[in-house]
């Protein structure tokens, strides 16, 4: 290790698909989440195109500066792969096959595919000889583990789920045996309806008394802000984050959404599932993807009834009962509209609670009086149908996901 009191890791992501953003690149924030869980340090992230001189000279560059290296991408069996035959070389090894990984290769084929091998898909089973084979339980490329100079670097394959399956399995177990990591301990909260810098404000007293070893940092995104407490295992005294982080929640008590690291869904889908409520919604503006969101949820069975997308005012009419004389005297885009929406979609999917969306999601349809960005919200429930409005100001695929996550907002405010 280049320093005793530290893992640090760089992350190198290969494909020209990550240079031309045809790919975004998760696996970096996944890898980097995983590992900060353990109490490995991320020193750089890196993304390069399929150049062998680029990933050449990354590999030497990064292997200087870290203690690990983490690789994915390029261990396919087309030409653009060239990862595997590259590392070969950069370790001074030759290529070999790997039995298990050519009986998983043919398992996979024959078996559960049911189609042809190829010879290319049979070059997945060559490894260097120089290499420890990370066997590949959810695809066909094996992962690859070399040592060198006192650094480690491992290559994985760039999908996702075969990447997560072997950082879960092999990596990050043999990290926490081999090194002695210090857990990183975080405490997270979220907060709505104030700004970064207005929480920074409230907060400029409580970060100067903060201990040098704890650190705050502000997370904004989509209209929320979360405020996460960070330290080590090794530096902090027992509770001591625990103390900190009560301080924080009773400062920003007027504001706070939830004391721990959830989002605005996975918040809303609790209190309902505890509370065994039930919940369904109508959507105009949305399109669909709140319910997308709360779908995402695991058990979102047990309290979601289903939605409607009432994208027309024929639909609105027809399917969810909202009179044709409210659309025609208030608009689509209009708080008695939404409010029928919320009661129609209630009343057909005998739900406790209803949550409905109508807006102007750019980038035409705005008025002087209904601006671009102009939203209006309903939650329905059998006593009463509470509504609000929004106004952002972004382009249309911003202004849907700031509907969405302050939509589901409203609703939690209106179902405790």
């Amino acid at each position: 290790m280049k320093n005793p009191n530290t893992l640090t890791v760089s992350l190198v992501t290969i494909g020209d698909e990550l240079l031309i953003g045809q790919t975004i690149d998760t696996n970096s924030a996944w890898m980097a989440k995983e590992l900060n869980h353990i109490g490995a340090s991320v020193k750089r992230r890196v993304a390069i195109g399929d150049n062998w001189d680029d990933i050449w000279n990354c590999l030497q560059k990064e292997g200087e500066a870290a203690d690990v290296v983490l690789i994915t991408g390029g261990l396919g069996p087309t030409s653009d792969d060239i990862t595997k035959p590259l590392l070969c070389k950069f370790f001074g090894g030759k290529m070999t096959t790997d039995k298990a990984a050519l009986e998983n290769v043919i398992d996979i084929f024959t078996k559960k595919l049911n189609r042809p091998l190829l010879d290319r898909n049979l070059w997945q089973a060559d490894v260097p000889d120089n290499c420890t084979v990370l066997q590949n339980k959810r695809g066909t490329a094996p992962g690859m583990w070399f040592e060198k100079d006192n650094t480690i670097y491992v290559s994985m394959p760039g999908v996702p789920h075969e990447m997560k399956g072997m950082m879960q399995d092999d990596v990050l177990p043999i990290l926490k045996d081999r090194f002695m990591l210090h857990a990183i301990q975080h405490r997270t909260l979220l907060t709505a309806g104030i700004g970064e810098s207005f929480l920074a404000e409230i907060l400029v007293e409580f970060e100067q008394e903060l201990p040098q070893h704890i650190k705050l940092a502000y997370l904004p995104s989509y209209g929320m802000v979360r405020l996460r407490l960070t330290t080590s295992e090794q530096n902090a005294a027992q509770g001591e984050i625990k103390l900190e982080f009560d301080k924080l929640k009773k400062l920003v008590g007027d504001y706070l959404v939830i004391d721990q690291d959830l989002s605005l869904q996975e918040t809303v889908s609790n209190i309902l599932k505890s509370s065994k409520k039930t919940l369904s919604i109508a959507e105009s503006c949305t399109g669909g993807y709140i319910s997308h969101l709360i779908t995402l949820i695991p058990g979102s069975s047990t309290f979601f009834l289903g939605s409607v997308v009432s994208y027309s005012n024929e639909m609105k009419v027809e399917i969810l009962d909202v009179p044709s004389e409210i659309i025609n005297q208030h608009g689509a885009v209009s708080l008695e509209t939404v409010a029928k929406m919320a009661e129609g979609i209630r009343r057909k999917t005998g739900s406790d609670y209803a949550l409905a969306t109508s807006g102007i999601m750019g980038p035409e349809g705005g008025t002087e009086q209904k601006t671009l960005g102009h939203v209006c919200v309903a939650v329905s429930s059998a006593q009463t149908t509470t509504t609000t409005t929004f106004d952002f100001r972004f382009d249309r695929k911003r202004n849907i996901e700031l509907t969405a996550v302050h939509a589901l907002n409203f609703l939690r405010k209106n179902i405790g």
